[in-house]
């Protein structure tokens, strides 16, 4: 029979001659076959989201394997607040530069430099906001808690170097390195290693400072700050009273703090620095950080300065002496706070000190400092936000001064931060080249 001439058939309830129900039937066929098929076969893959997992279906993937989220895992974080936070903010950004995301690490509560196996580990959250991090952070680095980890065992070591023979294009070489196969495909990469995140550097100071904006400290330290600077402005409200000086009760009395640091694992620290850089301005006596904040240009007297300093490593009982008229200088003791700071670890104490001099109307430091330079970061940042175009001054809202560096009349010399800088070489290991 000439199939080209055959009768209509019926297909599905419509009329169609036979070639046309053919082809119909081919097409419906295929159809099929790709819809049941191809997502096992085919190396064009579809993505489907559920239960917090993505699963990909294609030719290198059997049926529904879940593309896990991935970590990165570092050891504990060791040394001073500041150093820990600088480690830190090397941590995320490490994480970040393998798309992954960082479990909250281990800090320390205590501080020893030598006795690694002395220092008392603390969890990131019981210091700053797990929550608010990831908050504010959200979209350029993450942490995650291990809970947040599927399969524990699914992990890769990395062995990442520390030392003077470690070297920067050392640390950026593997780097590279574990963000390739079979490296990438591992659910957790941990990293080990002596203090592997303290020292070694390759992201701008803006990215830095971006990790540092989502640090909020704890409501317990922040509590605590909040009562020391209630202290420092209540005493100054009786010392502006007592010479018949008017206060605005919608303006809070300024103060001043001085980050002065002559403790003696300082002094042995600087004087070596000093040595070995070959720069003369790095340490500085008693006598001189009490002749240089006296000589600040502008400063309204009588104010309140406010005494930053480690009391358990200081020799010197004398600090409170030999001030300019019309400085009152306080420390924890005679400010009579000093029941807050005793009852923390030293990481409390050193949050608790950090935030009152952000917070403080004048702050002077030392350029060379973590401390000191860190807290300058902030309070450079705080003048971006607020929108000062003028940063440098005697006359800018919430200047920072480094009294280490002399500047015009003896005075300390003006300081902010280089936020263009491509590393946080000069905050890490301090400078004397501080922008203004």
């Amino acid at each position: 029979m000439d199939l080209s001439n055959c009768k209509q058939l019926r297909f599905f309830g419509v009329h169609l001659n036979f070639l046309a129900a053919k082809c119909l039937l081919l097409v419906v066929i295929a159809l099929f076959l790709g819809t049941v098929l191809l997502p096992t076969f085919s190396g064009f893959g579809r993505v489907i989201r559920q239960n917090n997992f993505v699963f990909v279906h294609n030719r290198s993937f059997p049926l529904n394997q879940p593309v896990k989220q991935k970590f990165l895992e570092v050891p504990q974080i060791v040394w001073g607040l500041n150093n820990q936070k600088i480690a830190f903010a090397r941590a995320c950004l490490t994480a970040r530069m393998l798309n992954r995301t960082l479990l909250m690490p281990k800090l320390s509560a205590s501080l020893f430099y030598k006795e690694v196996e002395l220092l008392k580990p603390i969890s990131f959250d019981k210091i700053f906001q797990f929550e608010r991090f990831n908050s504010i952070c959200k979209g350029f680095v993450q942490l995650s808690r291990y809970s947040d980890v599927s399969n524990q065992s699914d992990i890769i070591e990395l062995q990442k170097g520390s030392g003077r023979r470690w070297t920067l294009e050392k640390d950026l070489e593997q780097l590279n390195q574990i963000s390739k196969h079979p490296y990438d495909a591992r659910e957790i990469i941990r990293i080990v290693g002596k203090n592997p995140f303290l020292w070694h550097d390759h992201w701008p100071t803006r990215d830095y400072a971006k990790v540092f904006e989502c640090l909020a400290l704890v409501e317990e330290i922040s509590m605590e700050a909040d009562k020391v600077v209630s202290k420092i402005r209540e005493i100054g409200m009786e010392v502006r009273s007592k010479n018949a000086m008017p206060s605005s009760s919608s303006q809070p009395v300024p103060f001043v703090a001085v980050h002065m640091r002559i403790e003696k694992d300082w002094m042995i620290h600087c004087k070596k620095l000093e040595q070995r850089l070959n720069i003369s301005e790095i340490c500085s006596s008693k006598e001189e950080i009490m002749a240089r904040v006296g000589n600040i240009a502008g400063l309204k007297t009588p104010v309140v300065v406010y005494l930053a300093v480690a009391d358990t490593l200081l020799e010197d009982n004398t600090v409170l002496n030999g001030w300019k008229d019309g400085l009152h200088p306080y420390e924890k003791k005679t400010l009579g706070v000093f029941d807050i700071y005793k009852k923390q670890s030293y990481l409390f104490q050193s949050a608790i000190d950090y935030e009152v001099c952000l917070r403080s109307d004048i702050f002077v430091g030392n350029s060379f400092s973590t401390f000191s330079s860190l807290v300058v970061l902030d309070r450079t940042q705080k003048m971006i936000k607020a929108g000062e175009t003028k940063l440098c001054g005697s006359d800018v809202r919430w200047p920072s001064y480094a009294y280490n560096i002399r500047g015009v009349g003896n005075s300390p010399h003006l300081w902010v931060t280089n936020m263009s800088d491509t590393s946080l070489t000069a905050i890490s290991y301090g400078s004397n080249h501080i922008s203004c």
